[in-house]
């Protein structure tokens, strides 16, 4: 496996489903699957930007997924399942 082939994150869950980023001028606002889950500020949105200009959106993904911590439990149901 060549590094190009290397998955985002250890379960590739990262390149099947990226973060969407917005960022404003004292925020980032982060959707996932459209909706809003997380809103940084402070020091964090330095972070993202400095990541942002390094080019390498792979970098950026991970850091969002630190910043935005579990807000998966793994709960979630997908939409092409009937509920119960």
């Amino acid at each position: 496996m060549t590094e190009n082939d290397k998955p985002i994150d250890a379960r590739g869950k990262l390149a099947e489903e990226p973060f969407d980023i917005q960022v404003t001028r004292d925020k980032v606002l982060v959707r996932f699957r459209g909706r809003l889950v997380r809103t940084l500020t402070g020091s964090d949105v330095d972070e993202v930007r400095e990541a942002v200009a390094a080019g390498d959106p792979e970098a950026v993904q991970l850091l969002i997924a630190r910043k935005t911590g579990n807000f998966k439990r793994g709960n979630e149901r997908s939409g092409d399942k009937p509920g119960r």
